[in-house]
């Protein structure tokens, strides 16, 4: 099954996440509301798919292979991520209250604190793809973690995030270690992208068991204006 995780958003909206499908030929995408990403079975044949998709959103992400696309789209950028797994439960003491992140003020705080430190992923229904994680102190929300592409025997870890003034604390660490093994209690597989020049987030995920499975890109797209 692992080479599923070449294709993740073709194999999460085909499988788990097929609610979530906008399906246009070769191509599937994410409903723009809970997530700005697609892919493609045949990378030959993405025009089409990515020119109606971008008429629904202003700048997504199509995951693989460099993309064709005609003049309505522009490709932005490549962002290059490892893809990281890690294969059996992680032993380590959890001492931070951890919650999960269920009433509409978590989700409000969940929504502002990914944006914050990573602007232009996380979108107004992205929670609703999976669990989501938090640590609060004195009321404010300053770490999760959470799930989002989700596949048969896989699931993505996603938007750990730490809020700046609390970094360095271990909390991106004890959620990790929550999130996975509440992954695994369910006989799944956790997998991660990271950006492969963020050097300080692979060291944790390394020292926490993750291996680098592959490089993948991300392709970021937007529409032309014309």
């Amino acid at each position: 099954m692992e080479i599923k995780l070449d294709n993740p958003a073709w194999y999460s909206l085909s499988e788990t996440h097929k609610d979530f499908v906008i399906d246009d030929d070769n191509m599937k995408f994410y409903d723009p509301d809970y997530c700005p990403f697609g892919g493609a079975v045949n990378d030959n044949e993405t025009e089409s798919g990515i020119a109606a998709y971008a008429s629904l959103t202003d700048s997504f992400f199509v995951i693989g292979n460099r993309p064709d696309v005609n003049d309505k789209v522009q490709i932005e950028g490549e962002l290059v991520c490892n893809q990281m797994v890690i294969d059996q439960r992680i032993d380590i003491d959890i001492h931070e209250n951890i919650i999960s992140l269920q009433t509409e003020i978590h989700r409000g705080d969940l929504f502002k604190l990914v944006n914050l430190v990573q602007p232009g992923y996380f979108k107004n229904k992205t929670a609703d793809l999976g669990s989501y994680y938090g640590i609060y102190k004195y009321d404010q929300l300053i770490a999760v973690t959470g799930e989002r592409m989700k596949m048969h025997g896989y699931t993505e870890l996603s938007a750990i995030v730490t809020h700046p003034e609390h970094t360095g604390n271990g909390y991106a660490k004890q959620l990790i270690v929550h999130a996975s093994n509440k992954i695994f209690n369910e006989s799944k597989i956790p997998y991660l992208h990271v950006a492969d020049n963020n050097v300080n987030a692979i060291g944790l995920y390394e020292k926490l068991g993750f291996v680098t499975r592959k490089k993948i890109s991300f392709w970021k797209l937007h529409a032309n204006v014309l």
